[in-house]
């Protein structure tokens, strides 16, 4: 015997109905309230940039801070951390300054032959293209930059002042970080009884679980990014492309958006090896985005942020593309981060909500929270 369907409610909509438009009305606020939420964070995008950079500081240098918390008083720690964090950014940027200075004469007259190899090459097969036509696409961009030198000239002092805000972003950054390595514990406490004690114990796992997934994010990427920082850098030297610690370093920044940042690197690297050693060398370099991208997805990345990010491909490649379309560059940087923190924080509110036991997690090498 068939089982009896649901009588329908006094109104005459159906249950399914009824349901559907339950969670329809829900999604709905959801989306407004997310919609406002990104519209206030992008009328606040300079705080918000530096509290991101300030986290980023946080996770990088707490292991440093902890360990030597243990032999100097804690404020001397935070002092010696910074103090030899830039000076190994600061010796870096000026290794690469002074190896460009001293390789800039030479590359000037193997940029300049490379162009006559190019133009060469375009003149014969497959291509058939008329001779001069590297020089003609010279003159002409020349060209360009005269007829446009008031529009580039506004340009210029518009990114001048881009470079002041970031610069801002940069100081207000280190600032707060300062604070949340020095007593970052104090400030998580204080904010936690700032909610109703039933709430604090969920809210008190949920915070946790978003550090630690922040947190071994932004490590686990910088590793990935020095480890094909570093890969590129001896394919480069080998294959002898000039400009190598730049393009190395260009990688490292580009390979912090994941799937699509370090293929980009390496196109200009592809620029670069076919103006100065030929198209051969330039389709090695390509090959690169092959051999780098199947080392950082099957090797890297389920070794580094498998234990700390379990997002799918599908979902990481989702989140890049919609950071980039919502926020730029910036957006594509954040949106991993941002995405893995939701989920850990989701799980963990879920599994509390439904009486199941709470995930196991590694235990974290530093304090719970910023």
């Amino acid at each position: 015997m068939p089982p009896a369907r649901p009588a329908p409610s006094g109104d005459g909509v159906p249950p399914g109905l009824r349901t559907v438009a339950g969670y329809t009305w829900r999604l709905v606020l959801l989306g407004v309230a997310a919609f406002l939420l990104v519209l206030v964070l992008t009328r606040l995008e300079l705080p918000v940039v530096a509290v991101f950079l300030a986290l980023v500081i946080t996770s990088v240098l707490r292991p440093v801070v902890d360990l030597l918390d243990r032999l100097v008083p804690r404020s001397l720690a935070v002092l010696l951390a910074f103090l030899a964090s830039i000076a190994l950014v600061g010796g870096i940027l000026a290794f690469v300054g002074t190896t460009v200075a001293d390789e800039w004469t030479g590359l000037g007259r193997e940029l300049h032959g490379g162009l006559g190899r190019l133009d060469r090459w375009l003149t014969g097969a497959p291509f058939h293209l008329h001779a001069g036509t590297v020089t003609d696409f010279r003159a002409k961009l020349g060209e360009f930059v005269a007829a446009h030198r008031s529009t580039l000239i506004s340009t210029a002092i518009s990114g001048a002042g881009r470079a002041v805000e970031v610069v801002t972003a940069a100081a207000l950054a280190v600032f707060c970080s300062v604070f949340f390595l020095h007593s970052g514990d104090r400030m998580w406490s204080w904010a936690e009884h700032q909610l109703p004690a039933r709430a604090r114990p969920v809210w008190g796992r949920a915070g946790r679980a978003a550090w630690q997934t922040f947190a071994g994010y932004t490590r686990g990427v910088l590793i990935v990014a020095s480890t094909n920082a570093v890969l590129v850098g001896i394919a480069l030297a080998l294959l002898g492309v000039p400009l190598v610690l730049p393009l190395v370093v260009l990688e490292f920044v580009a390979a912090l958006v994941p799937l699509i940042g370090s293929p980009i690197a390496l196109a200009i690297a592809s620029l670069v090896a076919l103006a100065a050693r030929g198209p051969v060398v330039a389709l090695l370099v390509l090959g690169l985005i092959v051999v780098i991208g199947q080392i950082e997805g099957h090797l890297l990345h389920p070794l580094v942020l498998g234990w700390s990010v379990r997002l799918h491909p599908v979902v990481v490649a989702l989140s890049v593309t919609g950071g980039a379309v919502l926020g730029g560059v910036l957006g594509a940087v954040v949106a991993v981060p941002v995405v893995s923190v939701a989920w850990a924080v989701t799980g963990e509110l879920r599994d509390h909500g439904t009486g199941a036991r709470p995930r196991s997690r590694p235990r974290p090498t530093g304090r719970a929270a910023p």
